[in-house]
């Protein structure tokens, strides 16, 4: 859908938002599988910077791992109102809007740039307060009652395992490391509870942080789903998404810390054990998915640098994998 028919779409949508025009439409980058767009809510009662997030047209066959977008405009609000920080979800879009699959947000002020986050010193002051924050909201978003929830996939250990050992063998890779990470990891995940509502990619880049307030708003909540609680948890302690830090949580912050805001939130109890093992399992998620980004660049089906860029980092996750199978973090 080209800017300007967007644009139109919006300013018909833009009684129901309360304003009076949609102004200044401009595509924000990032959100491979989903478009996400800013622009200004002009006139009315309520204007104000807003945030589009749509399917793009044309896209195909959804992803099995993403829900859909009304799905997950009502788990935002659904941790909205157990008081996990979110960005405030205004408007659903309806088949009659034009816009296709959508749902619109009010912005929030802050940074979502790990590299900034983890370093400038801008964030000096509330970096040693976020691995507890964290904690304390995934604690939030687990406790949410599975009664409320719309339906969502249940994934294991297991099932994480077969998804990415069909997806690497399919590679026809041969990496000794990533050999040895399945062998490690099929059979010992830890026993947890009950399966609970994971955001699916908890981590820095979907974490906006703002200088004074710390943790404003988890976004991107495509990936949710039902599992091991330790999931989350891991997922954030996974090496590449600390941007250069060097501490295990973020970039910013101890495993003690995030475990504590958790407990204390209410979070059933986590070991650093389960943690691990699912930062493990992370690494080796992510490394896979490096590996299939160099094979669409090497086959030509898509050329950016960025693809190459990305797939090189497979070596960085068997570095990580070594560290973590020989107890070094």
């Amino acid at each position: 859908m080209d800017p300007a028919a967007l644009t139109e779409a919006l300013t018909r949508l833009a009684p129901k938002l309360g304003g009076e025009r949609a102004l200044d439409l401009r595509r924000l980058s990032g959100g491979a599988s989903q478009e996400t767009w800013a622009f200004r809510l002009d006139g009315g009662k309520n204007p104000g910077e807003m945030i589009l997030r749509r399917r793009p047209d044309g896209l195909g066959e959804r992803d099995e791992r993403s829900i859909a977008l009304p799905v997950e405009a009502a788990l935002i609000r659904a941790a909205a109102a157990r008081g996990a920080p979110t960005p405030p979800v205004r408007y659903v879009a309806e088949p009659a809007d034009g816009l296709g699959e959508a749902y619109v947000m009010g912005k929030v002020e802050g940074e979502t740039l790990g590299r900034r986050i983890v370093r400038d010193e801008a964030f000096a002051a509330v970096r040693p307060g976020l691995a507890r924050r964290c904690g304390e909201v995934l604690a939030m978003i687990h406790g949410m009652p599975r009664n409320d929830l719309p339906p969502v996939n249940t994934l294991s250990a297991d099932a994480e395992l077969d998804r990415y050992e069909e997806i690497y063998r399919s590679t026809g890779a041969a990496r000794p490391i990533f050999e040895l990470a399945f062998r490690k990891l099929r059979g010992a995940a830890p026993k947890g509870g009950e399966p609970v509502l994971l955001h699916g990619d908890f981590r820095n880049g979907n974490l906006m942080i703002h200088a004074e307030a710390g943790l404003a708003a988890v976004l991107d909540w495509e990936l949710a789903h039902l599992g091991d609680a330790a999931s989350d948890l891991g997922w954030l302690c996974v090496n590449s998404w600390r941007f250069g830090g060097d501490k295990p949580v973020g970039g910013f912050g101890d495993y003690q810390d995030l475990l504590d805001g958790y407990h204390a939130a209410g979070g059933a109890p986590i070991t650093l054990e389960a943690v691990r093992y699912w930062q493990m399992m992370g690494s080796l998620k992510w490394g896979v998915m490096c590996l299939t980004m160099y094979q669409t660049f090497a086959s030509g089906a898509d050329a950016s640098v960025e693809r190459a860029m990305i797939g090189r980092r497979a070596s960085e996750t068997e570095i990580d994998l070594v560290n973590l199978m020989e107890g070094r973090v």
